[in-house]
């Protein structure tokens, strides 16, 4: 799912500090590693349609047309930096950014801040161009006052506000964005409220009013039309080392809908409603999205308890559109003919939905200047297509299936160790190991991996 899926809002920790400044302050932070990695499948294998003399689809007894491996995936196995190239996991983050305030009497202050994310590294696959691109990360206008902070913009929402503390890995190749696989999302278009703190309790909720715009590239669609199509809610609780947070965001259907589709709200008819005959294609843009994607999140943690850390996450998200190893293959013979089986291309298959629980546990010890950690984390995605004995049903468009077995349900396991070493509260250096099993390895390219990453990081 792409990841500048329109989502939601803001964050009580991050903007609470901005309420209280009166100048502009500039602040950023670098952040650098060089990695190494051992990636399955890079390059995924090939599949086809077994033919006979005649050139003919084999069928089996089932009905089904036989799949046959034409070539074997291929692995990468090197250096690089700060999630270039080939390299996984989550990218390194790097920012630089203005924030201050106004005050305007009667206790109200105007809040605003500007941070643009920029690269250390190579992101477009060519080393000597020096020509990388500058994003825009938590850009906002607001007011501020004892009753809370009201702000518009584009910021962090308060599900990914909510477990932020909790990840001892952030912005390194073990982030749990990059390894388990936590969706957390930063908001166009978000209009938030933030309450103040009461006893350590705060709420923070955005609403995100689209005018037409959808998410996962899917352009227009006038159906958007809604205040608060998309939304984001947090409660958190954060009193000494004692932390703990529940998080709700929904994205509504149409974030996931072309416009098209959206106005005849039904997927694209077969000539035979039963069952697609070999040869006959399924137009995959024509998949309707008829439920909203929905996410809670958990998250627990004791913080720095005499030099002892210790925390958990879990995240639970229904009808996850897209997010599963359910893949299209043209018929080489024939490229018209387009079919939706497994173990072909690395495309999603549009509309199918899926189930997702995700949870992590992390652990470490501060000592001096150093701290070691550890993490381990899964999560399991199972389908919400109903299977039938030549086809499968997602919501509500018929398409081929062929040798799927549990392809449908698939697991990613991950762990990772590491240390730190702070110089300053500013300067720190890390190293660390870690390792990503998946089962739709085959299907995914270079969803399975493990690596070693050697960094540095530096705020100001």
């Amino acid at each position: 799912m792409n990841k500048k899926l329109i989502t939601l809002a803001v964050a009580a920790a991050l903007v609470a500090p901005a309420a209280a400044m009166a100048e502009a302050i500039l602040y950023g932070k670098v952040n650098v590693s060089l990695d190494y990695a051992d990636v399955k499948n890079v390059i995924l294998p090939t599949w086809g349609f077994a033919r006979d003399a005649n050139g003919d689809v084999i069928i089996d007894a089932a009905g089904n047309p036989t799949l046959v491996q034409r070539t074997d995936g291929e692995d990468f196995k090197g250096w690089g930096m700060s999630a270039n190239g080939y390299i996984p996991g989550a990218g390194r983050a790097s920012r630089i950014g203005v924030k201050g305030s106004e005050d305007l009497g009667g206790g109200l202050k105007a809040i605003y801040q500007i941070e643009l994310g920029v690269n250390l590294n190579d992101t477009n696959n060519n080393v000597l161009n020096n020509n990388d691109t500058i994003s825009y990360r938590n850009t906002f206008v607001g007011l501020a006052g004892g009753w809370g902070t009201a702000l518009m913009g584009r910021h962090d929402t308060p599900m990914k506000i909510s477990t932020g503390k909790l990840d001892l890995f952030s912005d390194t190749m073990a982030d749990y964005n990059g390894t388990v696989g936590f969706r957390d999302l930063r908001a166009d278009n978000a209009v938030a409220y933030i309450s103040p703190s009461f006893s350590g309790f705060t709420f923070a909720g955005a609403i995100i009013p689209a005018g037409g715009a959808t998410g996962g590239g899917q352009g227009l669609n006038l159906n958007e039309d809604g205040i608060a199509g998309a939304y984001s809610l947090a409660g958190i609780y954060s009193n000494g080392p004692f932390y703990a947070s529940i998080a709700y965001e929904s994205l509504g259907n149409q974030h996931f809908n072309s416009q098209n589709v959206s106005l005849n709200e039904s997927n694209c008819p077969y000539l035979d409603p039963a069952f697609p005959a070999v040869g006959e294609a399924f137009a995959a843009d024509c998949a309707y999205t008829g439920d909203d994607a929905n996410t809670w999140r958990v998250g627990l943690g004791l913080l720095d308890w005499n030099g002892f850390t210790l925390t958990g996450i879990y995240e639970n998200r229904d009808n996850d559109i897209g997010s599963g190893p359910y893949n299209s293959f043209v018929d080489p013979t024939n490229p018209g003919n387009s079919y939706y089986l497994p173990g072909t291309t690395p495309s999603l298959a549009n509309g199918a939905a899926y189930k997702n629980e995700l949870w992590q546990v992390q652990a470490g010890y501060a000592f001096g200047g150093s701290m070691i950690k550890a993490m381990y984390g899964q999560a399991e995605s199972t389908s919400n297509a109903v299977l039938g004995a030549n086809y499968v049903l997602i919501n509500g468009g018929q398409q081929l299936a062929s040798n799927v077995a549990n392809r449908y349900d698939g697991t990613i396991n991950t762990w990772a160790v590491g240390y730190d070493y702070n110089f300053s509260k500013r300067t720190k250096a890390y190293a660390l190991y870690t390792d990503v099993t998946n089962d739709a390895e085959d299907v995914v390219a270079g969803s399975q991996w493990n690596g070693f990453s050697l960094g540095m990081m530096h705020s100001f």
